[in-house]
């Protein structure tokens, strides 16, 4: 399911509120948990009025799943926890208000990793979502529901919101392109925070030319959120199937132990095959790149500790019975209302932040980014983009590693080093491990997407 695919079905008769019914049927007879909540009743009423009054705006008709993260109007909103059980927004994000100036109709919510904090949507409150490829497998995370309701044909689009991989690992575990913008492009109003100085909110689609047309739609000033830049493209007009300027760089820390050996294949193919269609390409280094890890975990966690501190159930969501004190009331309901991940989370950044590790920790964790950052730009300088893995190794299986924390932090190896440095970087499918599709990474200079879509929409029209 695309754009263009719909479109020619309006075109030859289909309604929209047909279409529209045929989605939500398909997400109630489907096995793979993406959609936590659905809006029935004003996705088929924007159905009939675009059916009667005529398609309007770039996605004017085209259904739009939303990942439960991004506050929509009138919609549960719920981050996938249960200490937000119930909570309906009051208003839109920017993002949202967006979609529906250019006609979109969103569908639902998706299922994600709860607060946004893990890597195979296994943490939600509604249970796992499952990989429309095996689904006994994880469809990665944070935004595992967005990226399987593409995968599963469930809906052309999704939103996504990305912190250190959550849209480009559910993009390559489910084998659809997942773009994360240049920190600063889309507007995060909206958006609830889980580390605010790493996430974006970026688009799923089965193909880029669909990622490029939502990006356009999304993407632009704010004034509501104080990162938000005005530097815009139209980046739907600027893919083309020439990539003769195109210099990339392969940096070899990317490719280091831990990397499946299929999924360094595939990738390697990729390159080469960009390298057909006359892009060059060199060898390079990020010497700082090993600290990424640790790095990012310390400022998320600590960014998350004083994020998720407002949430205490007494304007809204989880409200237990009668109140005691102060202290035993707050303390229960975010006992009861956050996860274990959250909590840990919680937990590891409050000390990373306390007298007397501050320093030690989290000043230390920004000037190791300040050097991750600087080997990004100072590699982009002599290349174009840079083309790594984005994941180590194809979908895991459901239970196999969620009792393992380090082991999943770790499968964030080569994704969060473009949050920490705040470059756009797009996964694209290409290639397979048995069943299991493999995605290559896209990386490239501050607001640039406009070179990595190019690149991204030359290999996949090499693919064809």
């Amino acid at each position: 399911m695309n754009v263009d695919g719909i479109r020619e079905m309006f075109q030859n008769g289909k309604s929209v509120e047909e279409l529209v019914h045929s989605i939500f049927d398909k997400i109630e007879h489907s096995k793979l948990n993406a959609f936590v909540t659905l809006a029935k009743e004003s996705a088929l009423e924007e159905a009939r009025r675009v059916d009667k009054h005529g398609a309007k705006g770039m996605l004017g008709g085209i259904p739009i799943g939303i990942k439960d993260s991004i506050s929509t109007k009138g919609i549960q909103t719920t981050c996938c926890s249960k200490i937000l059980e119930g909570y309906i927004p009051p208003y839109d994000a920017h993002v949202i208000e967006r979609l529906k100036a250019e006609g979109a109709i969103i569908i639902g919510k998706t299922n994600m990793d709860e607060f946004a904090m893990g890597t195979s949507t296994e943490t939600s409150c509604f249970g796992p979502t499952r990989n429309p490829w095996d689904l006994i497998r994880v469809p990665g995370g944070s935004s595992g529901g967005s990226a399987a309701a593409v995968a599963g044909g469930e809906v052309p689009l999704a939103l996504g919101s990305d912190t250190g991989g959550s849209v480009r690992c559910p993009a390559s575990f489910c084998g659809v392109v997942g773009l994360k913008p240049t920190y600063g492009l889309v507007s995060r109003y909206g958006l609830v925070a889980y580390a605010n100085s790493l996430e974006q909110i970026g688009p799923f689609a089965g193909n880029v030319k669909d990622v490029a047309l939502l990006l356009d739609v999304i993407s632009g000033y704010d004034p509501r959120d104080s990162t938000s830049v005005t530097k815009k493209c139209e980046y739907l007009k600027e893919l083309r199937e020439d990539v003769s300027d195109v210099k990339i760089g392969v940096p070899g820390e990317f490719f280091g132990e831990g990397i499946d050996e299929k999924v360094e294949k595939a990738v390697w193919g990729g390159i080469k095959a960009l390298e057909d269609r006359g892009a060059s390409y060199t060898e390079i280094s990020l010497p700082h790149t090993k600290y990424s890890l640790a790095a990012y975990y310390i400022i998320a966690m600590s960014e998350a500790s004083s994020n998720l501190a407002r949430f205490d159930g007494l304007r809204y969501g989880l409200r237990l019975g009668k109140d005691k004190d102060w202290h035993t009331t707050f303390s229960e309901i975010k006992a009861q209302g956050f996860g274990e991940e959250v909590k840990r989370r919680i937990l590891l950044g409050t000390y990373a932040l306390s007298a007397g590790y501050y320093g030690k920790y989290y000043l230390k964790a920004l000037k190791v980014r300040t050097l991750i950052k600087r080997d990004f730009e100072s590699a982009l300088k002599d290349t174009n983009v840079l083309i790594t893995p984005t994941m180590p190794f194809p979908a895991f299986k459901i239970g196999e590693k969620i009792g393992e924390p380090l082991a999943l932090y770790l499968a964030d190896v080569n994704t969060v080093p473009i949050n920490l440095a705040g470059v756009p970087s797009i996964s694209v499918p290409c290639g397979f491990a048995g069943k299991l599709p493999i995605g290559m990474q896209i990386i490239g200079r501050h607001f640039d997407e406009a070179t990595i879509l190019r690149t991204a929409y030359a290999f996949e029209r090499g693919m064809k």
